[in-house]
């Protein structure tokens, strides 16, 4: 059975927008995962400490059979090809993959959360996610569209397709 994934993207190291396409490609080449649509890439401050480059966030829509921790760990997998480093919470980083949402189902386990549990506090992840499906909802049949509206402010900008490789 395929089950609808929503993957934000986030890098703001070794040119980000590159690192956002590349992940785009990998992920839509995962096993058993096909790529329903991209979003646009939008410029945010950093979450956390301040003294790092600005992020770019996006985010894809799958269908994949893969249960969430296979998708996990093909996700983390696709972060460690990029050289992610996890040096400091909240750091900067060439590639962050996070599961947002898959399907109706909520997880909560030592190795993952789903929904993710920050999602209504990133105007960055939410943005994309309507981009993808304006009509989006959680599994506990909140609105996207509403985390948005009550979300906070992180300077979001978003990026002309011009910027993209």
């Amino acid at each position: 059975m395929m089950t609808d994934a929503f993957i934000g993207l986030g890098s703001n190291l070794e040119a980000p927008v590159v690192q956002l396409a590349r992940a785009v490609s990998e992920l839509a080449a995962l096993p058993d995962t096909t790529l329903v649509a991209q979003s646009a890439f939008y410029a945010s401050r950093p979450v956390g400490p301040q003294d790092q480059p600005d992020f770019v966030n996006g985010a894809v829509w799958l269908k994949t059979s893969l249960a969430p921790h296979q998708l996990l760990d093909q996700l983390q997998s696709i972060e460690q090809a990029h050289g992610r480093e996890r040096l400091r919470h909240w750091g900067p980083r060439t590639l962050d993959l996070d599961l947002l949402l898959f399907g109706n189902r909520a997880l909560d386990d030592e190795r993952l959360t789903v929904p993710h549990r920050e999602l209504p506090n990133r105007d960055f992840a939410l943005q994309p996610l309507l981009d993808l499906n304006p009509g989006l909802t959680l599994p506990d049949g909140t609105p996207v569209a509403a985390l948005r509206r009550q979300c906070p402010d992180n300077r979001l900008r978003k990026l002309p397709p011009a910027d993209y490789p």
